[in-house]
């Protein structure tokens, strides 16, 4: 018989403890993609139960360790969560009342070029947490958006530039002829001062009510990204950044605005009964990073 210190020892100091396990576990799951085909996708995985017993020592790491890597053949979603979430109070049945998992992973996406024939693929972090108590499992999806945000003061700032230079060149003309004024905008002289932009997270936490038997990450993604409307892009052409530029210049915001923008995004998705939202702009302006955060309000729920 080999020794189990962990069944046969008593603990140096008793006390329940809330959650042990494992984080960082590698692994493979199987994610279903737009066209129907299932495809095997890298993931990490924190594996925990509560150890409620005062008086034992400690779980059983590899039950958890292989009841989670006998689940992987099926395909991701809450049906699998909730298979391994039983499993993991199975093997731990007289010791632990609740478990947790979670995933992280790379969703990817094939997004279109905005206006020339083209398409490539977007990778979107996501996390996915479950956690079950006492015959209840709870749900929450994150995501993280990358989007450019161009600043409104900036912008101000480089019409007034503007504004004053067109004022010093054309100054006493009674008026102007259309293509002396096209010929000028087109000129270096209208380059004076270009309003700063910057890539920007948006990380979104969504906690799921009983309602929903999914995991809306496209829909997530989707809304919020419509709701910003300056998503970076994959395939380019000179086209496709002309007009990322004009969607720039139509939706010029501060991290303020994106917040409030993300906000009515989520409010309008159905089953949803908490939600973080946090948009990060690291500026070009500053060595530091401008941020707001939103949160829903329930209490005793997300916070900021």
């Amino acid at each position: 018989m080999l020794p189990d210190v962990a069944a046969d020892a008593a603990p140096l100091v008793e006390g329940k403890l809330n959650r042990v396990g494992m984080s960082g576990i590698e692994v493979a799951i199987r994610l279903r993609e737009e066209n129907g085909d299932i495809v095997r996708t890298p993931a990490r995985v924190d594996a925990y139960v509560s150890l409620d017993d005062p008086e034992v020592k400690g779980i059983h790491m590899s039950r958890l360790y292989l009841s989670l890597q006998d689940s992987l053949d099926a395909e991701f979603g809450r049906p699998q969560i909730e298979t391994i979430l039983k499993r993991f109070l199975e093997t731990h049945n007289d010791i632990s009342a609740t478990s947790y998992v979670s995933f992280r992973y790379e969703q990817m996406v094939r997004r279109e070029s905005l206006l020339s024939d083209h398409s490539a693929w977007r990778s979107y972090p996501v996390k996915i947490e479950a956690w079950s108590d006492g015959g209840k499992t709870t749900y929450r999806v994150h995501v993280r958006l990358t989007y450019s945000s161009a600043c409104p003061c900036s912008a101000a700032l480089a019409r007034q530039l503007l504004q004053q230079q067109f004022e010093e060149q054309f100054f006493g003309h009674q008026w102007l002829a259309t293509a002396t004024v096209l010929n000028w905008l087109g000129s270096n002289e209208t380059l004076m001062a270009v309003p700063h932009s910057q890539r920007s997270h948006a990380d979104i936490t969504i906690e799921l009510d009983g309602g929903r038997d999914d995991l809306p990450i496209d829909e997530l993604i989707n809304r919020t990204e419509g709701a910003l409307n300056t998503a970076v892009q994959a395939a380019v052409k000179r086209t496709d950044e002309q007009e990322f530029a004009r969607l720039n210049g139509e939706n010029l915001m501060f991290c303020e605005d994106a917040a409030r923008r993300l906000k009515n995004a989520v409010d309008a998705m159905d089953g949803i009964v908490d939600y973080r939202i946090q948009a990060s702009h690291f500026e070009s302006l500053h060595p530091h990073d401008a941020v707001a955060i939103v949160t829903k309000g329930v209490p005793g729920g997300l916070s900021a």
